[in-house]
């Protein structure tokens, strides 16, 4: 028996004037989801702990079967030990995304945060921004790490926890009720926009139509994690697929294995036929018993409130990832279990994410079920299936409960 997860990050949704009353998952068309829905168990799950904030650390820990509530640390830990940071116990790291402010406020404070991405930018070129500012912006005890597209790392040696606001919570915002109280991060903010914002490359990337990355936006502050073996606490080889280092941090920190694919970048255009090809060959050919495929693309159309966007990343996740990897483990004769579902929802309407509760699909290649018509918010109630700890969904999975 093989388990798998398809993790849509942020699919979940409200229903949209603009759908006529639909929601992205019910408006795109997902003849893959809907095939399996129809024998399968639908459900709702509650993946992110009340009084927890919503976001994808905490709601990735709960799916992966990590209570948040034992385990969470903070988000940016996480992404430290993807980037293979061996953080101290008495470092602080922050979360480090180069976001997109307008510019024709003169004062710093003024600013909006356009973009908490900049237009998805490149890995290739946020590596020459983070080297300008690694060269301009250097601060005794803090220290820049390269990450992946917009998401980078700081770490401050012998810090304090404080209070920090998600870019993405705050877009179309002036920033200056939202910028760090420590004086230090708020000046090397400020530094940051005075570094980058003339920058050649943001330069090329106005000339292109693209958001320049004309500041640093700290965030998502926390200390050292310490995650039990996956394999010992379920007692399966597990492996990740994912483009995001939050994600890879997981795995690391659970000793799981990455599995790197080929222009995954955790954008609209990510390789997802990869994706369904590297979990296959885990499963078939490599030997693993669990493997975690994340799916970034929805999340971003999510934060960047495009809504056709949004259906289109559903609808390739369904064409390009399930139906393949489903379609060849069926022809391989290969048993399985497969749970499809999204980590929070990232509402087209606030454009960050919710806490609310999720649907989930479970389905069985040994047994059919009598399901639902389609997988969606609605059939998901519809059932009235709720698991209200989120942890436990892996378990059901595993048939452990």
């Amino acid at each position: 028996m093989k388990y798998i997860v398809i993790l849509c990050d942020g699919m979940a949704d409200e229903p949209l004037e603009e759908l006529n009353g639909m929601t992205p998952m019910e408006a795109a068309h997902t003849p893959n989801m809907d095939r399996l829905a129809k024998e399968s168990e639908i459900g709702m799950v509650q993946t992110v702990p009340e009084g927890m904030a919503p976001g994808s650390d905490t709601a990735n820990l709960s799916v992966i079967g990590y209570d948040p509530k034992e385990y969470y640390t903070g988000r940016s830990p996480l992404e430290a030990l993807s980037i293979g940071v061996d953080m101290e116990q008495t470092d602080i790291s922050f979360r480090c995304n180069l976001v997109t402010l307008s510019e024709e406020e003169e004062s710093y404070e003024d600013k909006k945060i356009l973009d908490h991405s900049a237009g998805e930018i490149s890995t290739e070129d946020a590596a020459v921004l983070m080297d300008a500012l690694m060269q301009g912006m250097k601060r005794a005890g803090y220290e820049f790490y390269v990450g992946t597209s917009y998401r980078h790392l700081l770490i401050h040696k012998y810090g304090s926890l404080v209070d920090l606001t998600a870019p993405h919570d705050i877009l179309t915002k002036k920033i200056g009720d939202y910028l760090p109280e420590d004086a230090v991060l708020r000046e090397m903010m400020e530094t940051s926009y005075r570094i980058l914002n003339e920058h050649p490359l943001n330069q090329e990337r106005r000339a292109k139509g693209l958001n320049p990355a004309n500041s640093v936006w700290f965030w998502g502050a926390g200390t050292r994690p310490a995650l039990t073996s996956f394999e010992e606490k379920y007692e399966k080889k597990g492996a990740m697929i994912s483009a995001v280092d939050l994600l890879k941090g997981i795995a690391v920190g659970a000793d799981m294995d990455n599995i790197t694919v080929e222009g995954a970048n955790g954008g609209l255009h990510t390789n997802y036929t990869g994706k369904a090809e590297a979990a296959v060959d885990a499963l078939a050919v490599h030997g693993y018993d669990f493997v975690y495929v994340h799916i970034e693309a929805p999340d971003e159309m999510g934060h960047q409130g495009n809504v056709q966007n949004k259906i289109k990343a559903i609808e390739n996740i369904d064409e390009l990832i399930i139906g393949p990897m489903v379609g060849e483990l069926e022809d391989i004769r290969m048993d399985f279990r497969l749970l499809i579902l999204p980590d929070h929802p990232t509402p087209i309407c606030v454009r960050t994410h919710t806490g609310n509760p999720v649907p989930y699909l479970l389905y069985d290649t040994r047994k059919s079920v009598e399901g639902m018509p389609v997988y969606s918010e609605k059939t998901g109630l519809k059932t009235g299936i709720f698991e209200r700890e989120g942890h436990m969904l892996l378990s059901h999975l595993f048939e452990l409960k």
